[in-house]
């Protein structure tokens, strides 16, 4: 779309529609405006079109990657929100330290219990695999 608006500073950019976003980023619509509706995203309207600044764009992508990280909606936004308000990023920096290292704790207990269960698993197929060779014998 070749619409342009201002950013907080007053600087020109591009305004984009909902789709483009969405091809660019390989999401849905509908999954944007479930962002949306979560309050995570405020995209300016022209007329009833939805239109996508650079600043919406880069938040929807943070939006995206806490999600594949694990992050629930409310620890995103709580994120978001954090960068809003503070201009040097620290509280937010800090914030996301302890919820990341709070993720990697829980995901090293995942790994654990997965390599087990994978240990298990095998054990398991080479009793079958040696039970199914002694009966062929």
């Amino acid at each position: 779309m070749a619409r342009r608006g201002f950013d907080q500073g007053g600087e020109r950019q591009p305004l984009r529609g909902i789709q483009d976003v969405a091809d660019e980023l390989g999401v849905t619509t509908r999954a944007i405006r479930f962002y949306e509706d979560k309050d995570l995203l405020e995209p300016q309207r022209v007329g009833t079109m939805r239109v996508y600044s650079r600043r919406e764009v880069a938040r929807l992508q943070l939006i995206l990657r806490g999600k594949r990280l694990g992050f629930s909606l409310r620890e995103i936004k709580e994120f978001l929100d954090l960068y809003d308000v503070d201009s040097l990023h620290l509280v937010q920096t800090r914030q996301l330290l302890t919820r990341v290292t709070e993720r990697l704790a829980a995901l090293e207990l995942q790994r654990a219990a997965l390599d087990q269960t994978i240990g298990e698993m095998q054990d398991i197929a080479r009793q079958c695999e040696q039970r199914i060779a002694d009966a062929a014998n």
